[in-house]
């Protein structure tokens, strides 16, 4: 199938957060771009792209502010990656949120596009994220339910076992690497079944570190970027306060690159 008109909704992990580049709005490229650029060469061109993503928007403000605008926008390709920023808050209702979720997801489906949605990552054994675990498998059995319902694309972050790797990571812990948001972008082409020609982005070695280097390290990734991150959560502030969407309409990226 050719697609023309793909937008892309959601949080920091469609914004592109972790994929630095400060040529691009926001200062970020992501999986979103490299995949519509991939799209947009294996198809031959015609391929235009819209990104409405902000990172910490939580689902009811990404339901709120881009759902509509994105639709009006007749797009034939929707992705949408939204709930992670609501499961990381001390309470949250979960029931609601999949209601919501789930209502979003056919609204889009009745557009007559062609809608693609994740699961979360597996948070695995990692501490920060040991007391929320389990809602996050609870949101992925529930999003498969959802995709499965409505007719959706799903692809099962959840299983995708490569980002076991840790240099699929930013340095924030939370958020893809380069190579993570290459490896995603593959992942959406694969799942749509794009013949492509997308590659994983050849990773160093890590540097063996001392114990005395990792503690260092523990340290530094606490103060620069866990402190702010809980900070943000108890004063109600959000990373994603006073930007504006990377592409709010319709344009047409250079699909040279990969």
């Amino acid at each position: 199938m050719t697609y023309q008109r793909y937008v892309a909704l959601g949080d920091s992990f469609t914004e592109g957060v972790g994929d630095d580049d400060p040529s691009l709005p926001n200062g970020v490229r992501g999986w979103a771009d490299r995949f519509a650029a991939a799209l947009d060469r294996s198809q031959g061109g015609g391929l235009t792209y819209a990104n409405l993503a902000i990172r910490g928007r939580k689902l009811g403000p990404i339901v709120a502010e881009q759902v509509e605008p994105a639709l009006a926008l007749e797009p034939d390709l929707v992705t949408i990656y939204a709930g992670a920023n609501d499961i990381m808050r001390p309470k949250v209702d979960l029931d609601a949120i999949l209601a919501e979720y789930d209502r979003v997801i056919g609204r889009l489906v009745a557009s007559g596009a062609r809608v693609v949605t994740f699961t979360p990552a597996d948070p695995g054994g990692a501490r920060i994220y040991s007391l929320v675990r389990a809602r996050f498998e609870r949101y992925s059995l529930a999003v498969r339910e959802i995709a499965a319902r409505h007719g959706a694309t799903l692809v099962d972050y959840w299983h995708i076992t490569d980002y076991r790797d840790p240099r699929l990571w930013d340095t924030d812990r939370m958020h893809m690497s380069p190579a993570g948001h290459q490896r995603m972008a593959i992942a959406v082409l694969d799942a749509l079944g794009v013949q492509h020609d997308l590659e994983p982005l050849v990773l160093a070695d890590p540097a063996p570190m001392t114990f005395v280097e990792k503690v260092r390290a523990q340290v530094q990734w606490a103060v620069e970027y866990l402190g702010p991150w809980i900070k943000r959560r108890v004063t109600g502030r959000s990373s994603g306060d006073g930007l504006d969407p990377r592409y709010r309409e319709l344009t047409t990226l250079g699909s040279s690159r990969t």
